[in-house]
C-alpha cells in the first residue's frame, strides 16, 4: 500500500505533529527493516492517512492518536516519495 493524495499536505501534517526532526536523526536502514517485518502496521498507519483524504486537521488528529512507530514510518515513506517524485522529475 501506498499513501495517496497530497504528500505536502501529510507533510504539513508531520511537520505540525513534531514528526521530522526525529525521523532525520533514525537510522533509515534499521526502520525499512522493521517495517518489513511488520507490514500490517505500515498498511493500518497508511489506510488511515489516505483515509483522511487530504484533510489537514483530521490528519492531525489521527496522527496524534498512532504510535510513535506508525508516524515514523508515515515520515519515512513521505520523504521516500518526494525522492523518487524529484528523481522522476529532474531526468532529462
Amino acid at each position: 500500500m501506498f499513501l495517496q493524495g497530497d504528500l505536502q499536505t501529510v507533510f504539513d501534517a508531520l511537520y505540525s505533529v513534531g514528526a521530522i526532526d526525529p525521523v532525520l536523526k533514525l537510522d533509515w536502514a534499521e526502520v525499512t527493516k522493521e517495517m518489513m517485518s511488520q507490514p500490517q502496521i505500515v498498511s493500518d498507519a497508511f489506510q488511515t492517512v489516505n483515509s483522511c483524504r487530504g484533510n489537514k486537521d483530521l490528519l492531525i488528529q489521527k496522527l496524534h492518536m498512532m504510535d510513535q512507530r506508525s508516524v515514523n514510518y508515515i515520515a519515512m515513506e513521505v520523504a521516500r516519495e518526494f525522492c523518487e517524485f524529484q528523481d522522476r522529475t529532474e531526468l532529462h
